[in-house]
């Protein structure tokens, strides 16, 4: 059997460019790991990424052989970003940044399954941060979401879009700032990396 995650969550995976939308983000689970520092010279965050990519692989290859025998692609990587002064996020000293990255891993995917297939990459890899990965649901919800197209240098208008949309919808900002890499930055131009901005919201009460 042949799965196709990311069409079956088009809606979460595959949003338009043009316009920002309202959508229902349902608990989903993920293998997450934790971090601070700046993403472009982090090694804890380079290591998070190499961790959660060889555990993802692994899990799918092994969900393939075993008497599951289901074949899927693995999802894309994604981070949930903050700081303890969110003017960092402007004024680009990205050394307090705090981060969540984490991949969507498929509901008949268990946690006995990753846990041995963990110990098998680690009897293989060296990977600093295998250990601190861990599967966990995530429930974001009601959400405002784009799609990003371009270098992550020039997320700020679309960014702002996504927060404008919300304020106008008569709603406030929870949780934290969410995006999703669907682009191999190692081969794609930068001006078509193509970047989920996502970001939770709730109703604000009437008076």
């Amino acid at each position: 059997m042949k799965r196709d995650l990311k069409k079956e969550l088009r809606s979460l995976y595959g949003p338009s460019p043009q316009v920002v939308q309202r959508v229902d983000v349902p608990t989903l689970r993920f293998l997450k790991i934790d971090g601070r520092g700046d993403p472009n010279t982090s090694a804890a965050y380079a290591e998070a990424v190499q961790a959660l990519f060889s555990l993802s692989y692994a899990v799918k290859f092994r969900a393939r052989k075993s008497p599951l025998e289901i074949n899927y692609g693995v999802m894309p990587l994604e981070g949930l970003w903050w700081a303890d002064d969110m003017s960092s996020f402007t004024t680009g000293d990205r050394s307090d940044w705090q981060w969540t990255m984490m991949i969507m891993q498929p509901d008949f995917i268990d946690g006995d399954l990753i846990e041995e297939t963990r110990v098998a990459v680690a009897a293989k890899k060296n990977l600093p941060g295998l250990q601190r990965v861990r599967l966990e649901s995530f429930t974001e919800g009601l959400s405002a979401q784009t799609m990003h197209v371009g270098p992550f240098s020039v997320e700020g208008p679309t960014i702002e879009k996504v927060h404008r949309f919300i304020e106008e919808s008569g709603c406030e900002l929870v949780g934290k700032h969410h995006e999703v890499y669907l682009s191999d930055i190692r081969k794609a131009d930068q001006s078509r990396w193509k970047t989920v901005i996502r970001q939770p919201m709730r109703e604000m009460a009437r008076r």
